[in-house]
């Protein structure tokens, strides 16, 4: 398996923020790169929540209603995997990756990541890149921040896994909210060295 054909783990919790997942997808797959998505239970209420969509648990109609509502109809390889599913290759430590993004990331997630709790697929992804020393982003949706919240993410953050809190900025002059979320989707993404986003980047004064 060569570098350029490794999948990457897109790990979506229950925060708020959808669209950052959404987003995602848009670009891994329009850019032609291989994602292995498993969302959280949680994650299903969410959809609904935000959007008043059911977001179906069978991993074929997943794969579509992601496609769907990225935009992106055939391009890249899109597979989808039930939470419950602990037996699912992106478990393993023998599966290789380019590495893994959880986002949105809600706070129990990092909390269950950090105390190496393994409680569904996603956790479970997430823990054996910590544990290969692979390469593991998370991208935390919440305010204010608890002193619990901070001292998980400092452990995680001990042991090499990036930080990229859901903080855009404004110097690319953003016109749209997807430009506000394209810019923290490209901040992950260049954690994981994936330029596949347009931004206007900071090239100084």
């Amino acid at each position: 398996m060569t570098e350029v054909t490794k999948p990457i783990i897109l790990g979506v919790s229950g925060a708020s923020g959808l669209i950052y997942a959404v987003r995602a997808v848009k670009f891994l797959l329009a850019a032609d790169y291989c994602v292995e998505l498993v969302a959280s239970k949680a994650s299903y209420q969410v959809w609904k929540a935000e959007q008043n969509i059911s977001m179906p648990p069978e991993p074929d109609r997943q794969e579509q209603f992601w496609r769907e509502q990225a935009g992106v109809e055939k391009s890249g390889k899109l597979r989808c995997h039930r939470y419950s599913n602990v037996g699912a290759k992106i478990a393993s430590g023998s599966f290789q990756t380019l590495g893994m993004i959880v986002m949105p990331c809600s706070m129990s997630t990092v909390a269950k990541i950090a105390t190496g709790l393994s409680s569904d697929l996603l956790e479970r992804a997430a823990d054996v890149q910590i544990k290969e020393s692979a390469k593991l982003v998370v991208v935390p949706r919440e305010t204010p921040l608890s002193l619990i919240h901070l001292r998980n993410l400092v452990s995680l953050a001990e042991v090499g896994v990036k930080i990229v809190p859901a903080i855009p900025a404004w110097y690319h002059s953003p016109q749209t909210i997807e430009d506000l979320v394209d810019f923290v989707v490209a901040r992950a993404f260049d954690q994981l060295g994936i330029d596949c986003v347009p931004l206007n980047r900071w090239e100084g004064t």
